[in-house]
């Protein structure tokens, strides 16, 4: 099961709060995955999960505050984010090579946030896409809100998300 150790984190970061995007956030995994070699290991959907995975810490560890400000949504193969899947969607299931644009964001981001990523990456980025999504389909977040197909698209409220990563901090 998975659970995330944060005595060195309180991130809250200043109320004046950054118009963070989840291009960035996906950006910035993509640019660590980049820096490692290795090219070819990330996907949208494991970019998809990466992120679902940072929302729901964050969101946590943060009490409700959001990383990043679009929705999560339940989809067939797990929690996704409608426009960073649209935006990588013509990678298909090829690895994601490039950036998404306009890539400027990942620079503005505050080392805390960065360090928070890295975090993430460290943890999850070792399990393929495919386990990734496995993972997910176990999770109270995506199973409460696919409904057996049923509620197929359907957000994932953040109090979805804070009820389950909390019980996930140690």
């Amino acid at each position: 099961m998975l659970s995330w150790h944060v005595t060195c984190y309180n991130i809250y970061i200043r109320r004046e709060r950054l118009a963070m995007k989840v291009h960035d956030v996906a950006n910035y995994f993509i640019h660590r995955s980049q820096q490692e070699g290795e090219d070819g290991l990330i996907t949208n959907l494991k970019l998809q999960k990466l992120c679902y995975y940072a929302q729901g810490f964050y969101l946590a560890i943060n009490h409700g505050t959001p990383l990043f400000e679009e929705n999560i949504e339940a989809w067939k193969h797990g929690p996704v984010v409608r426009n960073l899947y649209a935006a990588l969607a013509e990678n298909g299931s090829n690895p994601v090579r490039t950036l998404i644009e306009p890539a400027d964001g990942m620079n503005k981001m505050p080392t805390e946030i960065k360090s928070f990523l890295d975090d993430i990456y460290n943890e999850l980025g070792q399990f393929s896409a495919w386990a990734l999504r496995e993972m997910t389909h176990k999770e109270d977040p995506w199973l409460k809100n696919w409904g057996d197909g049923k509620l197929a698209g359907k957000e994932i409220p953040h109090t979805d998300l804070i009820s389950f990563f909390a019980t996930k901090l140690v």
